[in-house]
């Protein structure tokens, strides 16, 4: 965010800025999405919800896990939520006390530490690397010799884009359902995936909370809406929580989203444009030196090693923003301890940016005389 907020500096004295930081689509929300909102300002007095959500919404997301994945899914269980943000916000009150330890991995969504941390919920921070594709599994958890009260999971993952496959998750969830581990699944970027479809914890388990956002594959960031699928034995509990902390979603995204399921071949071809923006770095970036990449199999992030530039991805996202008007994020938000050492960028925007970003950046690195 504030290398955001320095090349919207830039770009308001005139700037031209290469937007790779942001970690959001570079497309509206769909037009029926949009088309729904207008008869709803004409029509509807807007007014609060119900604080779980409007019955239509929450039927929809139950209908789409029924038509993805082939699970009945009661809509009662099903919250939606400002955003995954506040869906977070939910699982951690109602899921855990404060001194309880919840495992997750870096480099990793920094949001999760920083909320945990806001609650004093102590965080367990296991490092992941290349060599094990980025992934926590059953065996990293053995030996962990702490006791342990939640996990966080994502697939994709932000910022690597790694996935986890079928097997991975069975594994995760049974290991944390044997162990009464309370397993937090962030699925907000399904629908965003290359290599092979995606899979959600709730087919492995009824005891996790499931993560999901409008944000992302649906482009509706702005809107702030998502969901949860809540543990019957803690519905009521969020609800109690969500009545107190924020009353109800803003009423015109919730009526505006019941119609983002129908519009899956918008979304699908902003998926195919992550996907040619994708391949191109993954072509580029190696020829100008910056070929340690995780995988990408899901997302639309690279996250790279710059450590043949840089002892500081700070001072370099600085230094590269001011001089060719490319912004990336910082590897230290997402990996505290070694992300001085990579960068994350984001794919989601226009080809021809993503192209005269890579032509820019790699003219810059070639000029270097020494590591920043």
């Amino acid at each position: 965010m504030d290398v955001m907020r320095e090349a919207n500096r830039l770009e308001s004295r005139g700037a031209e800025v290469l937007h790779l930081e942001v970690g959001q689509p570079s497309t509206s929300a769909p037009k029926g999405v949009l088309q729904a909102a207008k008869r709803k300002i004409t029509t509807d007095r807007l007014g609060y919800t119900d604080a779980l959500g409007i019955p239509r919404l929450r039927e929809r997301i139950t209908e789409h896990y029924n038509a993805k994945y082939g699970l009945s899914l009661n809509s009662d269980c099903v919250v939606v939520t400002t955003g995954s943000s506040g869906g977070f916000m939910l699982a951690f009150l109602s899921a855990f006390d404060a001194g309880d330890r919840v495992v997750l991995a870096t480099p990793g969504y920094p949001a999760y530490r920083n909320i945990l941390n806001a609650l004093d919920i102590k965080t367990v921070e296991v490092p992941c690397a290349a060599d094990n594709g980025y992934k926590i599994t059953p065996a990293v958890l053995d030996r962990i010799k702490t006791p342990i009260d939640g996990l966080i999971v994502a697939s994709p993952a932000n910022p690597t884009g790694t996935m986890l496959t079928s097997d991975d998750i069975n594994a995760i969830a049974s290991y944390c359902d044997d162990r009464k581990i309370r397993l937090i699944s962030d699925e907000i970027y399904h629908g965003i995936t290359y290599a092979s479809a995606e899979t959600t914890a709730l087919s492995y388990t009824e005891n996790a909370f499931i993560i999901n956002s409008f944000s992302k594959y649906y482009s509706m960031t702005g809107w702030r809406v998502g969901w949860v699928v809540v543990p019957e034995k803690l519905l009521r509990s969020v609800e109690c929580l969500a009545q107190n902390i924020y009353i109800s979603v803003p009423s015109i995204s919730q009526h505006a989203a019941c119609v983002a399921f129908d519009c899956i071949n918008e979304l699908d071809k902003n998926v195919h444009r992550y996907a040619v923006n994708r391949d191109f770095l993954l072509s580029e970036l190696p020829k100008i030196g910056v070929d340690q990449i995780a995988p990408a199999d899901g997302a639309f992030y690279l996250y790279a090693g710059v450590e043949e530039f840089t002892y500081n991805s700070v001072d370099f996202c600085r230094r590269l923003l001011t001089e060719t008007g490319i912004a990336l994020a910082p590897g230290v938000d997402f990996d505290p301890d070694a992300g001085h050492l990579s960068v994350r960028i984001s794919f989601s925007g226009e080809t021809k940016t993503i192209v005269e970003a890579m032509s820019r950046f790699g003219e810059w690195v070639t000029k270097l005389d020494a590591r920043i």
